[in-house]
């Protein structure tokens, strides 16, 4: 294999829009690019994995306004359950910020600033539709219609899905409001633009030369915008809003598309901050370092103008790097079809944690992944089929059928000859690292696959099984045989690791230790002990499909409003979920008394101030209000687990009369009340319901 030499990679997915849960539709995504990021890991890159929770707009004001609670706590609660999303899917943020961060509010007044500097900023009234019912300016997703340059009915208000135009809300044909279905008013309003047409020709220069998109983006982008004047891009909205007020424009508010990609600078800096790094290292133009860093963004085809023409082009006039590669993907469908909440094909991440293995869809996603912008299709029958003739069949049969005579002698001590089998996919690693470096997934599965298949042969022309009924004299054989076996099955799992961090462990805990390295493909494990053997891999039954789609029809029709309720997701079966596993990690406590328990004076607060607690590997300083003018300050163990800005203006429950503890950070004068365990993908605050006040007593 050639050399792979470090760099210094910064990747971001698309932001999750606080208003609704993670479903296999979003997945695509972040598996994808999780899968990338950790590929780039085990060769010796650094790469960092950023994201953030997109958390301004009309919908997220309007939600909580409904709900009767702030939106901080509402943008709060769904990062939790975003988070146990995405941690029940393997997915491994290096950094998980949020666009309501003081960080991504100054980065954005620094983009402002710089954008008014170059003269790209201009006024003027905008006749926008108005919901006479629910009181407000409709932003563009709140209102849907006929696309008016192809007729195509049922579109958003800023995109349509079947030409790809771009266009404002009023230009559709016959509009609605998406929050009271109330045909709108046209009502002007003075909105802020940037004018990017005097950007033309750098943009249509970078589509075209950078390297940063692929030939059929690039064609698109060149056929549909780049071939007439750019329009100027509306980044304002007027009051009521939930987002930041625009610092030089009193009552203006940045509209939700210029906060959020900014929100990819803002978790760089967070991310910065934390590990004592210079933000310009990553992001500014020309900066003098040893290794020039990499900006490579994932995202959906329907995002596609905003990333590769606006985001530059505020990029440009910030004088900031431009990314190195946009890689797009298609939609996800289900069954051949658009996903349905009357089929129960609206699969919800939290639903499929409750009934599958996550692993089983994270290669399932990447066999289908190649890189390109084409859909994919989840054919449930196929996603069966595949997992459990690749994973289970193929992969995980080779190590089930012979490490268990490995566990007395470990592996040989010599690698014994094995036809060139490993040295045939040792060269292998070539091309599956190409493929994994060009998010052709697809590639990268098929020729592991192919290694497997000639390692299974080995096996069944072999039969260790019969050498082992064969008596002492066959002993020797028998350890080569299975040796050989082992090493084949422990070299997939190295090129599976991207894919699979789950096996990876599982395999490390069995023989060599953890994978780490890409290199540990290339040379064969010899005289190394061999743990137990345990199944590695469940084959997927139909019986859990079917659960999952019953599940998934009942979680969509009990909601009256359509949106899902707000709990933290179940967890896997594979994580423990209602099997009692937290349980017997924690039996529990000796029974007390009503009288024990009623010394506990449990009361609702507020968390008005939080911060990060300097040297503490675990601890955040909060500030609690308990109503009026008391306050208390609490250390909490939940480091890690809750961004500080996140959690200011959340509800939660304390333990009020705890006697105050001398901390080395200092005094701590209650207990903010989690739940953690073993199963669990974070620490977990109770929230009271809402309508709960400050300093009341729960009983």
């Amino acid at each position: 294999m050639p050399a792979i030499h470090a760099r210094r990679i910064l990747v971001t997915s698309a932001l999750p829009y606080a208003n609704g849960h993670i479903h296999l539709g979003h997945l695509v995504e972040y598996v994808q690019t999780d899968i990338f990021v950790r590929f780039q890991k085990l060769c010796g890159n650094r790469a960092i994995y950023l994201c953030a929770d997109d958390t301004h707009g009309t919908a997220i004001m309007i939600r909580a306004k409904a709900e009767g609670r702030s939106e901080q706590d509402l943008i709060s609660t769904m990062r939790a359950a975003h988070l146990a999303d995405f941690a029940g899917f393997e997915i491994e943020f290096d950094h998980y910020g949020s666009t309501d961060s003081p960080a991504n509010r100054r980065l954005c007044g620094d983009v402002w600033q710089a954008l008014r500097d170059r003269g790209l900023v201009v006024s003027r009234p905008v006749e926008q539709l108005f919901d006479p019912q629910a009181g407000v300016f409709l932003a563009d997703r709140f209102v849907r219609g006929g696309c008016p340059k192809c007729g195509a009915a049922d579109q958003y208000g800023d995109s349509c899905e079947q030409c790809g135009a771009t266009y404002g809300p009023a230009d559709l044909v016959q509009p609605r409001s998406t929050l009271s279905g109330a045909t709108p008013e046209v009502r002007s309003a003075e909105h802020l633009f940037v004018t990017i047409e005097s950007l033309h020709d750098f943009l249509a220069t970078w589509v075209r030369s950078s390297g940063a998109l692929d030939a059929p983006v690039a064609n698109y982008l060149a056929g549909h915008f780049l071939c007439d004047p750019l329009r100027d891009w509306d980044v304002s909205r007027p009051a009521p809003y939930f987002g930041f007020e625009i610092p030089d424009a009193p009552g203006h508010y940045w509209y939700v598309w210029f906060d959020a990609p900014i929100g990819y600078l803002a978790a760089t800096d967070e991310w910065c901050t934390k590990h004592g790094e210079a933000f310009a290292d990553w992001w500014h133009r020309d900066q003098a370092t040893a290794v020039p860093a990499e900006i490579h963004h994932f995202i959906g085809k329907d995002i596609t103008y905003f990333h590769t023409l606006f985001w530059p082009a505020m990029l440009e006039a910030a004088n900031l790097a431009l990314p190195t590669k946009v890689r797009i993907h298609g939609f996800l469908t289900v069954d051949g079809q658009k996903m349905s909440k009357s089929r129960g094909t609206f699969l919800l991440a939290r639903t499929y944690l409750a009934h599958l293995d996550p692993a089983a869809l994270r290669y399932y996603y990447a066999s289908k992944l190649s890189g390109g912008i084409d859909d994919i299709d989840l054919n449930l029958a196929e996603f069966a089929a595949k997992v459990n003739s690749d994973l289970v069949g193929k992969v995980v049969n080779l190590a089930s059928r012979t490490a268990r005579w490995l566990e007395k002698t470990g592996l040989a001590a010599v690698y014994p000859d094995d036809g060139g089998l490993f040295a045939r996919a040792a060269a292998d690693g070539a091309e599956i690292a190409a493929a994994y470096e060009a998010c052709d997934f697809a590639r990268a599965m098929r020729v592991i696959m192919l290694a497997a298949d000639r390692a299974n042969a080995y096996v069944d022309a072999e039969q260790p099984w019969k050498l082992a009924k064969a008596g002492p004299e066959a002993a020797g054989k028998l350890q080569d045989v299975a040796t050989v076996a082992l090493n084949l099955f422990r070299q997939l799992a190295v090129y599976l690791a991207p894919v699979l961090p789950k096996l990876a462990r599982d395999t490390g805990a069995l023989v060599g230790g953890p994978i780490q390295s890409w290199a540990e493909s290339q040379t064969p494990l010899c005289g190394t002990a061999v743990g137990p053997f345990s199944p590695l891999m469940q084959r997927v039954d139909s019986t859990q499909i079917e659960a999952l789609l019953a599940a998934s029809r009942a979680a969509n029709e009990a909601p009256p409003t359509g949106e899902p309720a707000m709990e933290t997701p179940a967890p896997s079966p594979t994580t423990g979920g209602d099997s009692g596993v937290a349980l017997a990690a924690e039996p529990l406590a000796p029974t007390c008394t009503i009288d024990d328990f009623a010394k506990i004076d449990l009361r609702v607060a507020r968390i008005v101030a939080a911060e990060e607690v300097p040297d503490a590997k675990k601890l955040l300083k909060l500030t609690v209000s308990l109503g009026g003018d008391t306050t208390r300050t609490v250390f909490a163990g939940i480091k890690g687990f809750h961004e500080p800005a996140a959690l200011v203006g959340r509800l939660v429950v304390v333990v009020a009369n705890l006697a105050p503890r001398q901390m080395k950070f200092g005094s701590s004068e209650g207990m903010v009340v989690a739940a953690s365990g073993a199963g669990a993908a974070g620490v977990y605050l109770l929230s009271p319901d809402s309508g709960a006040l400050p300093g009341m007593r729960l009983h």
